[in-house]
């Protein structure tokens, strides 16, 4: 994460795009009132909704938790070497 102040970002908006594009980093402009705001790539931003939107489905959260468990308790299932996806998921 790089933080900038306005003026800063100003002279060098698109050594800082690229940054953000390229390496996936995020850009904070901090102002001299305090506050700041946050640059970030689209598909940074794209994650972010789609984390919300799955965060949003109890039934989906659940889902998730209790697969957690099932991981930590170790109940996994090996996909054999040379197994199909079809066929391990017509196995488990």
């Amino acid at each position: 994460m790089k933080t900038v102040n306005f003026t800063e970002l100003r002279k060098n908006l698109r050594s800082y795009l690229d940054v953000v594009i390229n390496d996936a980093d995020t850009v904070v402009i901090s102002r001299e009132n305090g506050t700041a705001a946050v640059i970030i790539s689209m598909d940074e931003y794209n994650a972010i909704k789609e984390t919300e939107y799955i965060m949003q489905s109890p039934a989906t959260m659940e889902a998730i938790r209790r697969a957690a468990d099932e991981l930590d308790r170790g109940e996994t299932v090996r996909q054999e070497d040379g197994e199909t996806v079809e066929d391990f998921l017509a196995r488990i």
